[in-house]
C-alpha cells in the first residue's frame, strides 16, 4: 500500500469521502482548501484522508474513510500515523480530529493512536445534517473533539 498526496489532475474519491461524512457541500468545502491523500494498492484508492489546517500550529483529520472490503486491516491506522508524521514535518504542534459520539470504533482508534478528548461540540450533527445518522444503535448528535501534540 502507498499512501500519497492526491494530485492536482486527479479526482478525488468522492464516494470513499461521502462515506465518512454525508454532506457533500461539507467534504466539497473542506477539500478545496485542505490536502487530500489517498491510499492504493495497485493503482486501485482503498482509503482516503484530508488534513486542513485551522491554525498557524494545528492541522485537523476532516475525513478519514477506508474502503468496505478493506475496513479492519489496520489501514485507518495506518493512515493516521501518516497523517500525525505528515503534520510534524510540516511544523505543527498539533493535529486535531472530531468524531460522533456514536462513532465507537473512530473514537477507540483515535485514542490508541495517542489522541485525548479535548472538547465536545453539542448538537453538531443535528445542526449540520438534514438526515439523522445512527450508528452502533446511538443517535449521533454531538461531535467528540479530539488532539494530539505533536512536539
Amino acid at each position: 500500500m502507498i499512501i500519497e498526496k492526491l494530485k492536482s489532475t486527479e479526482a478525488p474519491p468522492m464516494e470513499l469521502l461521502l462515506s465518512a461524512d454525508p454532506s457533500r457541500e461539507l467534504v466539497e468545502k473542506y477539500l478545496a482548501s485542505g490536502e487530500c491523500f489517498i491510499a492504493k494498492r495497485q493503482d486501485e484508492i482503498i482509503a482516503v484522508y484530508i488534513l486542513l489546517s485551522i491554525k498557524s500550529t494545528v492541522t485537523e483529520i476532516m475525513n478519514i474513510a477506508v474502503a468496505k472490503k478493506e475496513q479492519g486491516k489496520g489501514i485507518g491506522k495506518e493512515l493516521i500515523k501518516h497523517a500525525i508524521e505528515y503534520a510534524r514535518k510540516q511544523g505543527y504542534a498539533a493535529i486535531e480530529v472530531g468524531t460522533g459520539n456514536s462513532s465507537l470504533g473512530q473514537l477507540a482508534l483515535y485514542q490508541k493512536c495517542g489522541f485525548r478528548i479535548n472538547g465536545i461540540e453539542y448538537d453538531f450533527f443535528t445542526r449540520n445534517y438534514e438526515e439523522e445518522i445512527i450508528e452502533n444503535g446511538i443517535i449521533c448528535r454531538d461531535m467528540i473533539r479530539l488532539e494530539r501534540k505533536l512536539t
